[in-house]
């Protein structure tokens, strides 16, 4: 099964070549584009302040995190949890851009730009020419929003990965790979306890009432050659 990690940042404003800072990472697992349930989620202190029209976009003040760890504190937590797959965000290269500056100050290696999967690009080459923000896209697919009152790294990749299994017909294999579960678990256990599959075989009887019902039909195509 394939292992992809979506996440997003909240941070102190919209330039990271300019100080500003992350103050919120969240991260969803998902497995062959469906989410497993697993996340990851870290409130940051930033070390600086946060101006106003940024905190009216996520509700965080600086009060808001006054007891929070640094970025160092939390990052062998966070490069763990996203392992070595794919990264999906909404706007990717924004995300990418913060948490590399962060890395960056601390003198890690920056997460690759081959690893990254922007869903903003994949809704622009879906639906050119139409608004394809997240909330546009949750209201395009449905999607219910009404918890999102405020910018919330955690809420937002909730509603971005039900929009991604939308833009990637990931529904469709999810249902797929549901049927092949439960044809997988249709096993017994033999007195070694060892699975084996259970054949379904018709009684002879059953075997019978079929010819019978075959007989009666006119040119039936279980008799064609």
């Amino acid at each position: 099964m394939t292992r992809t990690i979506l996440f997003d940042t909240e941070t102190t404003g919209l330039e990271p070549q300019l100080g500003h800072r992350v103050i919120e990472v969240a991260a969803l697992e998902l497995l062959n584009d469906l989410p497993t349930g697993k996340h990851f989620h870290a409130l940051i202190h930033p070390d600086r302040d946060i101006p106003e029209d940024a905190a009216r976009i996520h509700g965080f003040t600086l009060a808001h995190l006054a007891d929070k760890p640094r970025f160092a504190e939390i990052v062998e937590d966070m490069l763990a949890f996203f392992g070595d797959g794919k990264l999906i965000a909404h706007n990717a290269p924004f995300d990418f851009a913060f948490l590399n500056a962060e890395l960056t100050r601390l003198g890690r290696p920056i997460l690759l730009p081959e690893r990254m999967i922007d869903t903003l690009a994949l809704a622009k080459a879906r639906f050119p020419g139409m608004p394809n923000s997240l909330d546009a896209l949750c209201r395009r697919f449905a999607i219910d929003l009404s918890a999102r009152s405020t910018h919330n790294a955690l809420l937002d990749c909730r509603l971005l990965a039900d929009v991604y299994v939308e833009l990637t017909g990931g529904r469709q294999r999810g249902l797929l790979l549901a049927a092949e579960k439960v044809a997988a678990e249709i096993v017994v256990y033999t007195h070694e306890g060892i699975r084996t599959p259970r054949p379904i075989e018709p009684s002879a009887e059953e075997l019978s009432a079929h010819a019978a019902l075959v007989g009666r039909l006119k040119d039936p195509v279980w008799l064609q050659p």
